[in-house]
């Protein structure tokens, strides 16, 4: 767990963060992913999600 404001944070937009690139804001929690969107758009397809235009 990252420490943010000087304790560690148990719940709230502080205590999650993006495994990739630490950000806090922006963050996609859906299949345990824990990824910001602009990480997510970078790898998307390296995970196996496909983009329908």
């Amino acid at each position: 767990m990252k420490i943010r404001h000087g304790k560690p944070r148990k719940f709230g937009k502080g205590s999650r963060y993006c495994k990739r690139c630490g950000q806090y804001n922006a963050l996609i929690q859906k299949y345990k992913l824990m990824l910001c969107r602009q990480c997510f758009r970078e790898v998307a397809e390296k995970l196996g999600f496909k983009k329908y235009e």
